[in-house]
């Protein structure tokens, strides 16, 4: 994969330099996705308020002023979602308390519901999409966005792409937990044609982005992500999931790996029985890790890819423990731990996940004054 093509600022460098696991002297800084309105304006240098009025200028000059070296997710408008305490939203899903779930006129009350949706509607729609995807369209509409988020981040601020793929996902948000996870025990043979259809699809849309990377020019990372487990481990038993969906996952996956970018995976809840699966499919890397629902960052650390490799490692101090819960020294030791038991090449620096309202403004500067040390000094300071 040839080096992007767009003329870079050092901040922006440092990124690409960790992506490609040069010897660098700093630890780059991944994108803080800070919920709180007033922190942002606060960081931004603008009036109170201003972020609701300005939600894109604002969200990136905070982001200019944390010293930020690289995004991914560009989602400026996301804290708008939420009031200052947090969500403050009526809709209600399928995954957040519905009363009832109806689908192309079919009440997803059961399981034997969820099989009848996914084989008269869901089904014909994938092998439809899959038929008429136009690979050509998708290439220039990942090449249009990526340069358009680049334009506007800057020259120090390095865009890498996000979202542009596709692989098998589960369903329980469509049709809730209950009645999806009873039909992925009940028909389990019904599920595997789901992750097999979706992985057709999956693969065009992925040669598709294959190509925006090598004609954009784009850095060979990408993030995926899908949440697959909760604080107790996987939400399947991760059994199934050698049998019904890592095969079609693999299969999906293919095409980007084939071609040099190296697969990132964001971590929600304990995923460790899925690391080493992750890894033996291709995947170079982590980011987003709940340490205190288990997830062991020290071994991980130490792990490597199939292809022998250091893993790429996005480190973050927690989001839900010791940014809202603990002290600035508490901030302070995260950040150290996680500099010194990190990966030596391919390290980056943030936090765990997005940041929501409630976090004491001191653990946030103490976390952004961390990050700026370790930008310039890495680990010799």
């Amino acid at each position: 994969m040839a080096e992007t093509a767009t003329a870079l600022g050092p901040n922006a460098q440092l990124a690409l330099d960790t992506i490609y696991q040069r010897p660098t002297t700093g630890i780059p800084t991944w994108m803080l996705n800070i919920m709180e309105h007033a922190c942002l304006d606060r960081l931004a240098g603008v009036p109170a308020g201003r972020y609701l009025q300005e939600q894109e200028a604002v969200y990136l000059a905070a982001q200019r002023a944390i010293g930020v070296s690289m995004i991914d997710q560009w989602i400026p408008t996301n804290p708008a979602s939420l009031g200052a305490h947090g969500y403050e939203g009526h809709t209600k899903g399928a995954t957040t308390g519905a009363e009832s779930v109806v689908l192309d006129g079919i009440c997803i009350d059961s399981p034997e519901a969820v099989a009848e949706h996914l084989e008269r509607v869901v089904f014909p729609g994938l092998r439809h999409a899959a038929a008429h995807f136009d690979e050509a369209a998708h290439t220039q509409a990942v090449l249009a966005g990526e340069r358009q988020v680049q334009a506007q981040l800057g020259p120090d601020i390095l865009k890498v792409p996000y979202g542009v793929v596709g692989f098998p996902v589960f369903r329980y948000g469509q049709y809730g937990y209950a009645n999806y996870f009873m039909a992925y025990a009940l028909f389990p043979e019904l599920m595997e044609r789901d992750f097999a259809l979706q992985a057709d699809l999956a693969v065009r849309v992925n040669r598709a982005a294959v190509q925006a990377y090598a004609s954009g020019r784009l850095p060979p990372l990408l993030r995926s992500d899908f949440d697959m487990a909760d604080s107790r481990g996987i939400l399947v038993d991760v059994r199934s999931l050698d049998r019904l969906w890592f095969p079609h996952f693999a299969r999906s996956l293919a095409p980007v790996l084939r071609a040099g970018i190296r697969v990132i995976w964001h971590c929600d809840g304990n995923l460790m029985d899925m690391v080493p699966r992750l890894l033996e499919v291709g995947l170079s890397g982590f980011q987003g890790f709940q340490y205190e629902d288990g997830m062991d960052y020290e071994r991980i650390c130490r792990m490597h890819d199939r292809d022998g490799r250091e893993l790429i490692i996005v480190a973050g101090v927690s989001v839900t423990r010791t940014l809202p819960l603990g002290s600035a020294a508490d901030v302070r030791r995260e950040l150290d731990w996680l500099v010194r038991e990190g990966p030596p090449t391919g390290l980056f620096l943030a936090a765990s996940s997005s940041i929501t309202p409630g976090v004491p403004w001191e653990n946030l500067q103490t976390l952004i004054e961390g990050l700026a040390y370790y930008r310039v000094h890495g680990r010799k300071g």
